[in-house]
């Protein structure tokens, strides 16, 4: 396997869903609770890359495995298009699963146990998102789940790993008893901060599966917009990006956001004119590549704002 075929295998193009909430985490950790720790960083930087490789190959190698399209499968996967071998590409998906799990485990030496256990839940949806029996994907969870997982779970890992236990939250054991201790102030700001990076991770999802409708329903894999059809699923898209905004003015109104965020805002043209263009068309190589630039969007004037929010 070539370099160029395992970046195809692991879509790297989209790892901006777990890299901005990986940022913005570390920038907020920053701000809201002036603390920083380099080493754990550096260390989940890594961990959380190399699990998002995997469970991107995961759901290539599943979506192969249990095409009844064999146009896509032999066309358009890339392990059909490569001509991989599927044992191969499993071995190679343990040994991430199983590097980022090590990873992991040193974090939470060096952290809380409750990084374990939210990564806990993190490693299993990412892991069923596609394989095992009845995989997330192939139901209408996946934009949730997903959204919450990758924008919630790894913004609030990033924070964690930043900032001392009580400031935020931690895990305490005694044998058979577990004690969970939290500032209930400090875990709604991080929530309400995230919240902007669940609606537009959600809404690529959103647009993937919207895109994909008729393909999807010929490889049997019945998601949300199967359940509610693709009129309600554009206008949720729409929904999403306007939750977006209001998230954003509620955290700086409360005091659990630097006020440079407002600037966000001027971002509000262009991503309306990004959801009407999409509204109109539902076509994955015309309209599917906006829900990406309105990610880009608006999460890199957010990372601009918590800059200056943490300078000035």
């Amino acid at each position: 396997m070539t370099l160029a075929i395992f970046l195809e295998l692991v879509e790297i193009k989209t790892k901006l869903a777990s890299l901005f909430p990986f940022l913005l985490g570390v920038l907020y950790a920053g701000y809201y609770f002036e603390a920083f720790n380099p080493i754990n960083t550096v260390l989940f930087f890594v961990a959380m890359l190399v699990f998002d490789m995997a469970t991107t190959a995961i759901n290539n190698t599943m979506d192969y495995v249990k095409a009844k399209n064999l146009a896509y499968r032999d066309e358009e996967n890339i392990i059909g298009i490569a001509g991989l071998n599927v044992k191969k590409v499993t071995l190679l998906i343990i040994g991430m699963i199983t590097f980022a799990a090590v990873l992991g485990l040193v974090l939470t030496a060096r952290t809380s146990l409750l990084l374990l256990v939210i990564g806990a839940v993190c490693f299993t949806v990412g892991i069923l998102y596609t394989f095992g029996p009845f995989p997330i994907s192939r139901m209408p969870l996946g934009e949730v789940l997903s959204g919450l997982t990758m924008g919630f779970g790894i913004f609030f890992i990033a924070v964690l790993i930043n900032v001392a236990d009580v400031q935020l939250a931690t895990v305490a054991i005694a044998w058979p008893q577990f004690v969970v201790t939290g500032n209930l102030i400090s875990v709604l700001a991080v929530f309400l901060s995230s919240l902007p990076l669940v609606f537009t991770i959600a809404n690529i999802m959103l647009a993937n599966n919207t895109c994909d409708f008729e393909t999807d329903i010929s490889n049997h894999r019945y998601t949300l917009v199967y359940y509610i059809g693709k009129e309600m699923a554009v206008k949720i898209y729409g929904w999403l990006y306007m939750g977006v905004y209001v998230a954003i003015v509620l955290a700086v109104v409360l005091g659990f956001m630097t006020p440079w965020m407002l600037g966000v805002l001027v971002t509000f043209p262009i991503v309306r004119k990004n959801v009407r263009r999409f509204t109109a068309k539902q076509v994955k190589s015309e309209t599917f590549a906006l829900a990406l630039i309105n990610m880009v969007v608006i999460h890199v004037t957010q990372i601009i704002m918590l800059i200056l929010g943490i300078i000035f």
